[in-house]
């Protein structure tokens, strides 16, 4: 007989201190995994993968004008008398995962706030230190372009979305400028975006009707028929 040789393992045996203490959970191993290199920004139109500093281009005219806003008599009145719950609607629609109180309650302090400040300055001109007025003036400037350069953002985000052009000039500057009439532009170019997304064409297919067999009519009607031609062949149905 041969010898027999032996040949080690080339498995290898854990020990209670090498074994893992954690049992596998069924499933575990099956989990997703997300592979940030798969996620690549594709046209809409074709399909293709787009380079990271694609941007859309930005060609789309406004629905309506900077100055129409009696076209929409509603966003007039709220842009007129409440324009800080006119842009918090606004800025709700643009971020869906931001409430309309915040921005509301943060136009209603900074613009409608400073608006009042400003008038109780200008009515006690005479009162108050005219040194003190000009830093009043100074401060309540720096607010209002401040104010603007933060609604303007909101309105290139809108133009973004939409890929709106600038008209009649940068967001911001409209704002500080005309942010009345910019807010009731938005209002309405959102409220013309929506309705036409809303209404799409639908096709309505009526299911066919329901188609019964009776056991008896069918041996009704091979009778009658059987009656009628002898030379005939006919299948009975019955029920089991």
């Amino acid at each position: 007989m041969a010898e027999e040789v032996s040949h080690p393992s080339r498995y290898v045996k854990l020990t209670k201190d090498q074994a893992p203490m954690e049992d596998i959970k069924p499933g575990e191993l099956n989990q997703p995994i997300d592979v940030p290199q798969l996620h690549v920004r594709k046209c809409n139109e074709c399909g293709q993968p787009l380079p990271e500093s694609y941007q859309a281009p930005a060609d789309e005219p406004w629905t309506t004008g900077i100055f129409d806003c009696a076209e929409d008599a509603e966003s007039c009145k709220m842009g007129l008398f409440c324009p800080c719950v006119l842009f918090g609607r606004n800025v709700e629609q643009i971020r869906e995962d931001t409430p309309w109180n915040g921005p509301c309650i943060c136009h209603a302090i900074f613009v409608e706030g400073g608006l009042a400040f400003a008038a109780a300055t200008a009515a006690l001109h005479g009162i108050i230190d005219p040194r003190t007025t000009f830093l009043i003036c100074e401060g309540l400037f720096f607010g209002w372009w401040m104010c603007g350069i933060y609604t303007g953002l909101m309105r290139q985000s809108l133009q973004k979305k939409y890929h709106l052009k600038n008209s009649p000039c940068d967001p911001c500057l409209v704002h500080c400028c005309m942010h009345w009439c910019a807010l009731c532009q938005e209002h309405r170019e959102m409220k013309a975006r929506l309705s036409d997304d809303a209404i799409m064409p639908m096709t309505v297919v009526n299911p066919p009707p329901v188609q019964e067999m009776n056991a008896a009519g069918d041996s009704q009607g091979s009778a009658s028929t059987s009656a009628n031609g002898g030379e005939q062949v006919h299948v009975e149905m019955q029920a089991l």
